[in-house]
């Protein structure tokens, strides 16, 4: 290994060039021809700017274009050259949304112009290149995200339960963004006082060219980041998908990969629960697992390929199970028509029942274990509440960076609730302790959770810790009552399905009380509560859906 090797960081997007900024074959460039038009622009010439939605795909046929950034201080950074046989672009060209950064041509540059429509077309039909360029832009989002380029900053605690709520949607919705803790950052008052920001107002998120966001709601922030995209309340889709989860992007890429039209509806970001989960470990075909968060972006990159179309912060309020196409009505008033529906809203966190709750929920009770909660509680003890695969994979990251994870459960251990792989790795670790038959009786804190205190149903003995956080993990309820009566549901809530149906098995199972209506993963009725599951019945609905579209084929 030479010396330069050896410096090259693998995890390191831009220093991966071959796949992140790579050169297209003369054949490659010649096919890309026919999709599109040769143009020679000017030294200084913009090619695209941040903020604009609908950017076309451009190769540098010859000559050097570069892509910057605008910082919240006005300044133009330029962090990327391309240049002979070189593409620009990333994410955002397969959806509708806000480009992140700019570029311009550095010197004189022919550059081949591929428009939008025919780019998609392009990459659909010219597999290799398709191939090639998919890569590339997942990679320079992971760069992007990396190195804070093309992103927002966001200022506040990050002990509070508004800028962790922040973070979390940011993160989770790939967005790139730098934090500033009020706490700990000596450089944040300088930005408070410049953006003249009161203590009240926070967290805030200071976004390029556009005014400082005090303490915004998911949707105003996803709205001014251009995250929200134009929905034509007039069009009629083949499906609506509502929820992006594992279930949810399944049925999405089969569907569209099948030549239907798709939209998906998602009031929060792709994943569902599982997109917050550290590693899955026995999702078939990642031996040495993978995380919820890398599962759900690629399901959600590969959707976008096929043409899908995805709504995030977009909650569903109701359905008119009445009309024909079906009504989904979402937050603000705005209307979506289908001929088809798939419910995947999977389930919501259940919660404790314990004094005190509700004031720390996101101020030290969290739901999910990511490296952004873990780095909040590094070097603390913490409590981990529930018996299930959740609360095992979340130990077990856990205690690699805190001090001790205490690991509640109401039963007599692990064994029945939990895989054997997690069993063995929690019981060998020297840094997790379970303790059966036990439940939270209190909590006690200031404005961040300070302390627990938990019983042992048999013996009555209580004990309290100090903890950094505590993490409930116990199981989780149906998100159906925006369905308000549409469908028949058992008597905890979830989606029958198997009422109705034109016959074939598939269709049967899958379909709910109202034909043309389908519910699949955890929303469902008699569901097993497995992402590999829910992937599955995602992509098999599909069928049922052509063949109530189309009866008679």
């Amino acid at each position: 290994m030479t010396n330069a090797e050896a410096t090259v960081d693998p995890t390191d997007p831009y220093e991966r060039e071959a796949q992140t900024f790579p050169r297209l074959s003369t054949d490659m460039i010649e096919r890309v021809r026919r999709y599109g038009s040769e143009e020679t622009v000017p030294a200084g010439s913009l090619i695209f700017e941040r903020g604009q939605r609908g950017v076309d795909f451009f190769l540098v046929l010859q000559g050097r274009i570069e892509i910057f950034e605008t910082g919240v201080d006005g300044e133009e950074r330029v962090f990327v050259t391309e240049d002979d046989r070189q593409f620009a672009g990333e994410m955002d060209l397969f959806n509708d949304r806000e480009v992140l950064v700019s570029a311009r041509a550095q010197v004189e540059s022919r550059l081949l112009r591929v428009k939008r429509a025919r780019f998609r077309e392009m990459a659909s039909r010219e597999a290799d290149i398709g191939e090639i360029i998919m890569r590339a832009f997942i990679l320079r989002r992971v760069g992007l995200i990396r190195h804070q380029h093309g992103g927002v900053v966001l200022v506040g605690s990050t002990r509070a339960a508004d800028t962790l709520r922040l973070q979390q949607f940011l993160t989770r919705n790939t967005y790139p963004f730098r934090v500033m803790d009020t706490e700990s950052d000596t450089q944040a008052a300088g930005f408070l006082d410049c953006f003249r920001v009161q203590q009240d107002q926070l967290p805030v998120v200071l976004v390029p060219g556009a005014d400082v966001l005090r303490k915004p709601t998911n949707h105003e922030l996803a709205a001014a980041l251009g995250l929200v995209e134009e929905i034509d309340s007039e069009a009629i889709c083949d499906v609506a998908i509502i929820g992006a989860g594992p279930a949810g992007l399944a049925a999405a890429v089969y569907a569209a990969s099948e030549g239907l039209s798709t939209i998906v509806l998602e009031g929060l970001a792709p994943g569902g629960q599982a997109g917050t989960s550290t590693k899955i470990e026995n999702y078939l075909g990642f031996p040495t697992g993978i995380s919820g968060a890398a599962l759900a972006g690629r399901a959600q990159a590969q959707a976008q390929k096929f043409g899908a179309r995805l709504a995030i912060s977009r909650p569903v309020l109701s359905v008119d199970c009445a009309t024909r196409p079906f009504q989904l009505t979402l937050e603000g008033g705005q209307v979506v028509q289908a001929s088809s529906v798939v419910v995947a809203t999977g389930a919501r966190y259940r919660k404790l029942d314990v004094d005190n709750y509700h004031a720390y929920e996101g101020s030290g009770i969290h739901y999910a274990a990511t490296a952004m909660e873990a780095g909040l509680c590094s070097g603390q003890d913490v409590v981990v509440v529930g018996g299930g695969n959740s609360a095992g994979q979340a130990a077990v990251f856990l205690s690699q960076s805190v001090r001790h994870v205490h690991i509640l459960v109401r039963g007599t251990g692990l064994a029945a609730t939990m895989s054997d792989y997690l069993v063995e790795r929690i019981e060998s670790s020297p840094h997790i302790t379970v303790h059966a038959h036990s439940t939270v009786t209190a909590l006690q804190g200031d404005q961040f959770l300070r302390t627990v205190t938990w019983s042992n149903r048999q013996t009555g003995e209580s004990q309290t810790h100090d903890v950094g956080a505590l993490f409930v993990m116990i199981g989780a309820e149906p998100n159906t009552e925006w369905l308000d009566g549409c469908l028949d549901l058992d008597e905890k809530g979830f989606v029958l399905t198997g009422r109705s149906g034109s016959g074939s098995a598939d269709t049967i199972q899958y379909a709910t009380s109202t034909p043309g209506i389908f519910a699949v993963g955890d929303v469902r009725s008699g569901s097993v509560k497995r992402v590999a599951s829910s992937v599955g019945e995602g992509s098999v609905v599909v069928h049922a859906i052509h063949r109530f579209l189309h009866p008679a084929v």
